[in-house]
């Protein structure tokens, strides 16, 4: 009986030292958790279910359970590296199963999936316009976009300070070539339906009733509408147009586009001081844009960046939890699989519910505590060298018995 109940050791710390092995082997690999062997004592019982052997009859492995704790977060330069702080896995689909895992170092394939160095690929959720996504469906998170598709500028918004104190122009007669025609002038860049700039330039021209001014605007050069009339209140503040809004008359562009047409929008412009002033000037146009990046959101949103200064939502990484971790089956890879004992995969968006945030830029380093391996290494060992040394004494013993004249 000694020889098995040694034997039974020796088997347990052998098997000890390989989860160890393990552990200390993966110390470097993302996403990896550390695992931990676990053992049971034996008792030889009889058919009434009570033991028989009052001293037992050694150890058995009951199993190797993993620790799901954070690991360090180590930060990297790939926009698509990603690292969940928090609970939750990574979804991914691996051959047409359902795979999940907590290793974040995500590239993008010759079809544009984003997938895992294994060719998994991460499951997200669609867009479903104006800002938000279809959760009740998963696809294959994709980079398929070519060129942002420009948009023609419609409202260009002017907040400039004309003086309070201007005199008249010295010439009555407005001449866009000759600057005493006008007091001041401004200009910005706006885009027809094919993306092609254009210059918009705005004149300001005191009139002779109080409080009042006259504004044109050109494009390109041409004259675009009639003079419109800015009136102020006593406060500096305007009053007419109402709501500051003058809309222009349609301009016809030589590039084949369709007509700008254009709202300028005076609202924050004011008349104080004695000082020209350009407080804001902004256009809501922007021409094609080529793709130069993408970022990925603290809750998962997938973006792609464009030249034009645009982003574009492409999906949103889904992340799934499970009422028992622990039960999850081991794929390799640093990958587990959904099964009874872990219960079934709850979907879910990062930052909501259980589930962590997503750091962009960045993977989960494993979480192996190499001192406490290299601890757990020497205990293993010692007791791999004591239950060698029992069966050694129990030879001795029976050799003994044997050699009794």
């Amino acid at each position: 009986m000694p020889f098995r109940i040694a034997l039974s050791g020796l088997n347990s710390a052998s098997a000890d030292l390989s989860v160890t092995a393990n552990n200390i082997a993966n110390a470097n690999t993302y996403g990896f958790k550390v695992s931990r062997a676990e053992f049971a004592e034996v008792f030889a019982a009889g058919s009434g279910s009570l033991a028989t052997s009052v001293s037992g009859s050694g150890v058995r492995m009951t199993g190797v359970s993993q620790a799901f704790s954070q690991g360090n977060v180590d930060f990297t330069n790939n926009a698509l590296d990603m690292a969940i702080g928090g609970e939750g896995f990574f979804t991914m689909l691996d051959g047409g199963s359902r795979v999940y895992g907590r290793a974040g170092n995500f590239s993008v394939d010759r079809e544009g999936f984003v997938v895992n160095p294994k060719g998994a690929k991460l499951q997200g959720f669609p867009p479903a316009g104006n800002d938000a996504f279809n959760t009740g469906l998963l696809t294959d998170l994709r980079v398929l976009v070519g060129t942002n598709a420009p948009q023609q500028t419609t409202l260009a918004e002017v907040g400039v300070n004309l003086p309070a104190a201007a005199e008249l122009p010295e010439n009555p007669v407005f001449d866009p070539d000759d600057p005493a025609s006008y007091n001041h002038t401004t200009s910005t860049t706006v885009y027809d339906s094919l993306g092609k700039s254009h210059t918009a330039t705005f004149y300001y021209i005191k009139d002779t009733a109080p409080n009042e001014w006259i504004t044109q605007t050109h494009i390109d050069g041409n004259p675009v509408g009639t003079p419109q009339a800015l009136t102020f209140d006593s406060q500096g503040e305007i009053v007419n147009p109402a709501g500051g809004q003058v809309t222009l008359a349609p301009y016809v562009t030589s590039s084949g586009s369709q007509d700008i047409n254009l709202t300028v929008n005076y609202n924050e412009t004011t008349q104080f001081g004695e000082q020209f002033a350009v407080n804001s000037l902004i256009q809501d146009g922007f021409t094609t844009g080529r793709l130069v990046g993408l970022d990925v959101g603290s809750t998962g949103v997938l973006f792609a960046r464009f030249t034009n200064g645009q982003s574009s939502s492409l999906g949103k990484v889904a992340l799934s939890n499970f009422a028992n971790p622990n039960g999850l089956g081991q794929r390799g890879d640093t990958l587990w699989s959904e099964s009874f004992e872990s219960g079934s995969a709850v979907l879910g968006e990062a930052g909501t519910s259980s589930f962590g945030l997503i750091q962009s830029g960045a993977l989960e380093a494993s979480n192996v505590d190499l001192t406490a391996q290299l601890v757990n290494m020497i205990t293993a060992q010692r007791n791999f060298q004591a239950n060698a040394q029992m069966i050694t004494t129990a030879d001795q013993v029976t050799s003994t018995v044997l050699n009794i004249r």
